[in-house]
């Protein structure tokens, strides 16, 4: 991230990243000083360069087996809900 004044600063992408980092610096330290870096102080930031992706999320399909027995419970139920749960979910797996 940035050297000045013998102060080295690291980013880091996450917490995870940055506690472990944490960890080394006494002997990230003691390295840099023994191949002859004035470095006095080593600091560690979370720095998010940019957000994790997000997963794609596949779009469930309804078999036309699937459809058939759910259009048939539908017929079988009084008015209710339900039922018209049960008919708004054909429509959308229909794509009307």
């Amino acid at each position: 991230m940035q050297y000045e004044q013998h102060v080295l600063t690291i980013a880091a992408d996450n917490s995870a990243v940055a506690a472990k980092l944490r960890q080394m610096t006494p002997d990230l330290l003691r390295n840099l000083q023994n191949i002859g870096q004035e470095v006095t102080l080593i600091q560690v930031r979370v720095q998010v360069s940019q957000p994790p992706p997000v997963a794609a999320v596949a779009k469930p399909v309804l078999s036309q087996s699937g459809k058939q027995q759910l259009n048939e419970l539908a017929d079988t139920l009084p008015d209710s809900p339900l039922k018209r749960a049960l008919q708004d979910l054909m429509r959308l797996g229909s794509g009307k």
